[in-house]
C-alpha cells in the first residue's frame, strides 16, 4: 500500500463512526499493512498516572505492552514519555531494557519501533511497531513515521467524539435538573409569595434539613404541584324513601 492512498482510508474510518475501537484497532491493522516489516502494532496513551493499550492488531501477543508498563520501562513507555522515537534493531542484542527485550524475544518479536503521537490533551502516546525479523523495521521507518502522524489527527478526533459521546448524558441530567429546579422555585414563590431568591433560599434550607439533595426535593415539589387536587365528594341525595 503507497503511503499516498492511506489519509483517504483513514478519514473514511472516521466518517464511518463506528466508535472509538473500531477505529482505533482499524488504525493499527492498517500500520501493519502500510509499513513491509511490521507483523503487530499497537496504540499506548497515558490516562492520568496510567499507560493504557488502547488497541492491537491482530497477531499481537497481550504482553508486548502490559509487560513495559509493569516494569515502567520499554521502548513504547519511553516514546511516549519522552515524545521521542525508539528504535530496537534487535530483542537479542538490545542492552537498554533487558527484562523488556528477553521477554519479546521469548514471543517472536526480534525488532520494536515506538514513535510518540502529538495527541492534544493527553500526556502521551505512541504507536508502537513489531517486527519478526531483525533490524525489519529499519528501511521503512520515513513510511512509518509519516503513518503515525496521520494516525495522530485519527487519534485526536476519535477521542475527542468520544469524550462528547460520553459527556453528553451528563449534560442532559444536568439541563434537566436546572429546569426541574426553576420549575420548584416557581411554584413555591406562587405558593408563598416571595421573589426567586427567597424560594430558592427556602428549598436549599429544605434540602439540607432533610439531607436530600436539591434537585430531588425540586422533583419532588414539582410532582406533587403536578398532582390533581381532590374536591370535597358532594352530598349524598336524600334517597326518597317515605316520602
Amino acid at each position: 500500500m503507497s503511503p499516498d492512498t492511506t489519509p483517504e482510508p483513514l478519514d473514511q474510518a472516521i466518517a464511518r463512526g463506528g466508535g472509538l475501537d473500531t477505529l482505533l484497532r482499524d488504525l493499527t491493522d492498517r500500520a501493519v499493512q502500510a509499513v513491509p516489516g511490521a507483523a503487530a502494532c499497537s496504540i499506548t496513551v497515558r490516562r492520568g498516572e496510567r499507560l493504557l493499550t488502547l488497541a492491537g492488531s491482530s497477531g499481537l501477543p497481550s504482553g508486548l505492552d502490559l509487560r513495559q508498563y509493569e516494569d515502567g520501562s520499554g521502548p513504547c513507555v519511553s516514546a511516549a514519555g519522552t515524545g521521542d522515537e525508539r528504535y530496537v534493531p534487535d530483542t537479542a542484542e538490545e542492552t537498554r531494557w533487558p527484562d523488556y527485550t528477553r521477554y519479546a524475544l521469548s514471543v517472536g518479536v526480534r525488532c520494536v519501533l515506538a514513535l510518540p503521537l502529538a495527541v492534544p490533551g493527553e500526556t502521551g502516546a505512541a504507536l508502537n511497531l513489531y517486527g519478526l525479523e531483525p533490524d525489519g523495521l529499519a528501511a521503512d521507518r520515513e513510511r512509518a513515521r509519516a503513518f503515525a502522524a496521520r494516525a495522530a489527527d485519527a487519534v485526536t478526533v476519535a477521542l475527542r467524539v468520544e469524550g462528547e459521546r460520553a459527556a453528553a448524558p451528563d449534560v442532559r441530567t444536568a439541563l434537566l435538573s436546572r429546569s426541574v429546579i426553576d420549575q420548584a422555585i416557581g411554584i413555591l414563590m406562587a405558593q408563598e409569595r416571595v421573589d426567586a431568591q427567597r424560594a430558592l433560599e427556602r428549598l436549599r434550607g429544605m434540602s439540607q434539613h432533610h439531607n436530600t439533595k436539591l434537585r430531588d426535593l425540586a422533583a419532588d415539589l414539582v410532582s406533587r404541584a403536578a398532582r390533581p387536587q381532590r374536591s370535597p365528594r358532594p352530598p349524598l341525595p336524600p334517597s326518597g324513601r317515605g316520602q
